[in-house]
């Protein structure tokens, strides 16, 4: 099994994708707008894949976190808030700000689940700042690391009640970078003290067993290398001061924080100890040569994927997504009802 993730180009698999995953047979796939049309399309298109594999439980995963991050688009799917509504709410009532995001997230999971999607990259635990670029913006669950574990917490068992796995994102904290990733290397000056603030509520929640690293420059744990491509970062801060020993996947190999080849950067990666790239274009060539140049899974990274397969299910017995969703809107009411 090749250890990476890999996009799809349309609504459909060409043959040519078909007959590449079969050989490569990637830990699985990510999903974008581009994939997803109508509910009968994308179902057939999950379906697909699972037959590819000969197999149910598989890394379907998709970005669906709500308000600007939504594959999955109105009309044909629900409509969800972003992170900073969640937050709003704790400031006035905490208890039913978790109720509110774990009721939000269980609808959402309920109709990823429809879609026979697995994994949701959902939530982000970076820690707000007011110097926090607005790629992460009013994405984050709070500016105070026991809010966003709180929050955060609500939303992996919301996932989890659905069936779907989320995603501790973007380790070892995304907060302190005053720029895009998406565009440009973020660095981050803090000083080791002040980042264990950042890394707090990955600490909280460090059993869960999927997350994702950060394309950034941590200057006080390793001014050379972004945390994807630091050993350092990775093996004494992720695996160690946080804990986390569950599958570490990549942030989008290709995004322009990352210099060299895509290969290259896949390559590094996994030295530096990830466990999966992820690797979101759908670019043929560059999956290709990412599947030669990576080999087979290490036996680390296959058992903690099977430990991601088992944390997949049917979704278990309680309110359908219309009274989830009701009791999601009627929380997050109690904020206009204060303020307004």
């Amino acid at each position: 099994m090749t250890p990476a993730i890999f996009g799809i180009s349309g609504l459909e698999l060409t043959v040519d994708e078909r007959a590449f995953f079969k050989e490569a047979e990637p830990a699985g796939y990510i999903l974008f707008a581009r994939n997803c049309e109508s509910r009968d399309q994308l179902r057939r298109l999950t379906d697909d894949l699972r037959g590819i594999h000969g197999r149910e439980r598989l890394i379907v995963s998709i970005d669906q976190e709500g308000g600007r991050v939504a594959r999955m688009k109105p009309p044909v799917w629900q409509r969800y808030p972003a992170g900073e509504a969640f937050a709003k709410l704790w400031e006035i009532a905490p208890a039913s700000a978790i109720e509110a995001a774990r009721a939000n997230a269980e609808a959402m999971g309920r109709e990823l689940a429809e879609m026979g999607i697995t994994v949701d990259f959902h939530a982000p635990f970076d820690v707000r700042r007011p110097e926090t670029d607005d790629v992460i913006g009013d994405r984050a669950l709070g500016s105070e690391p026991m809010q966003v574990a709180a929050l955060g917490r609500a939303v992996l068992d919301g996932m989890g009640r659905a069936g779907v796995v989320g995603c501790l994102k973007h380790m070892p904290g995304h907060g302190r970078a005053t720029c895009d990733s998406h565009k440009e290397l973020p660095y981050v000056s803090a000083s080791d003290i002040e980042l264990g603030i950042d890394i707090e509520p990955f600490r909280t929640l460090s059993a869960h067993s999927l997350g994702m690293s950060a394309h950034i420059v941590f200057e006080a744990w390793d001014a050379d290398n972004p945390a994807t491509l630091s050993k350092t970062v990775i093996g004494e801060v992720i695996r160690g001061r946080i804990g986390f020993d569950g599958l570490l996947l990549t942030d989008d190999i290709d995004m322009q924080a990352l210099d060299g080849t895509v290969p290259d950067r896949a390559e590094r990666a996994l030295a530096a100890g990830c466990d999966i790239v992820l690797n979101c274009w759908a670019k043929m060539d560059d999956q290709a040569a990412i599947a030669e140049r990576l080999g087979a899974m290490r036996a680390a990274t296959a058992e903690r994927l099977e430990r991601v397969h088992a944390a997949m299910g049917e979704p278990r017995d309680g309110p359908d997504t219309a009274k989830l969703l009701a009791k999601r809107d009627a929380l997050l009411a109690i904020v206009e009802d204060r303020t307004g």
